[in-house]
């Protein structure tokens, strides 16, 4: 699961993008108790959800051109530059050049062999999220795409990810972890978009799990308020109690209350 031990390769920061950012600030502050701090003047418009005064997550409010509202993961590079090169080396794309935050950090917004967009976060004051793992924080991340194997080439030539299969009810899962990591540094999964038609119709992704104590409380509460039920909770032995959503303006995130590893 993810920590905030960031290392290179591993997610360190995610971010929403909105058509409403009022709106969105709302429907998330009724799930995981977040609150909205903007980032001030300079940062148009972006700002901080913030879970006890802990930021847990960025966003801000964008217009069509910037594409469908959605979430969007963010993994540590040691160099923005190269990263982005060694993207379009690998058949992937740059759809944001890397870019000085504010002296925050350089940020560069890229494209996977697949077409499918993933933000690049070098650090520098800011490392990244300030809490995950916790209740109310990302905790996984999942890709959904047409070809593992293709896939699992683009990130490991790209951010040096590895990939082994894990044996689970009704098959095999592809996890990742950053270069060099053990089973405990695993962040995330890669999914073939065949085994899930409702994945198949939506595209390739990245889907982020927050962890929460009551998912069955958190779809109730997101279907009230004008969220959408795409996987109602189910239970996965070994894994925890998941579930997937989308927010009112249609950013797709999934939720998870895990089940304790094991030593």
């Amino acid at each position: 699961m993810l920590t905030t031990r960031f290392v290179d390769g591993a997610p360190n920061w995610i971010d929403l993008g909105t058509p409403e950012i009022d709106g969105a600030v709302s429907f998330y502050h009724g799930l995981f108790g977040w609150q909205f701090q903007s980032a001030g003047p300079e940062a148009g418009g972006y700002g901080f959800f913030q879970l006890d005064g802990r930021i847990a997550a960025g966003g801000m409010q964008t217009t069509p051109a910037q594409g469908p509202p959605s979430w969007t993961v963010y993994f540590q590079s040691g160099d923005a530059q190269a990263t982005a090169k060694a993207a379009e080396q690998a058949h992937g794309s740059v759809l944001a050049q890397p870019m000085d935050v504010l002296g925050q950090g350089h940020l560069a917004i890229l494209g996977d062999q697949a077409g499918v967009p993933f933000g690049i976060w070098q650090p520098a004051r800011r490392k990244g999220v300030d809490v995950a793992g916790a209740p109310g924080s990302l905790c996984w991340v999942e890709l959904y795409t047409p070809d593992i194997a293709a896939a699992a080439a683009f990130y490991h030539r790209v951010l040096g990810l590895e990939t082994s299969g894990v044996p689970f009810p009704g098959g095999t899962y592809t996890c990742v972890n950053p270069a060099g990591g053990d089973e405990g540094s695993m962040f995330g999964g890669m999914v073939p978009l065949a085994e899930d038609p409702a994945e198949a119709q939506a595209g390739a992704y990245w889907l982020p799990y927050f962890e929460v104590e009551d998912p069955d409380a958190v779809v109730e509460k997101a279907q009230q308020t004008g969220g959408r039920v795409r996987m109602p909770a189910t239970t996965l032995e070994g894994v925890g109690r998941m579930a997937k959503l989308a927010d009112p303006y249609g950013a797709r995130f999934a939720v998870i209350k895990s089940e304790p590893q094991q030593p």
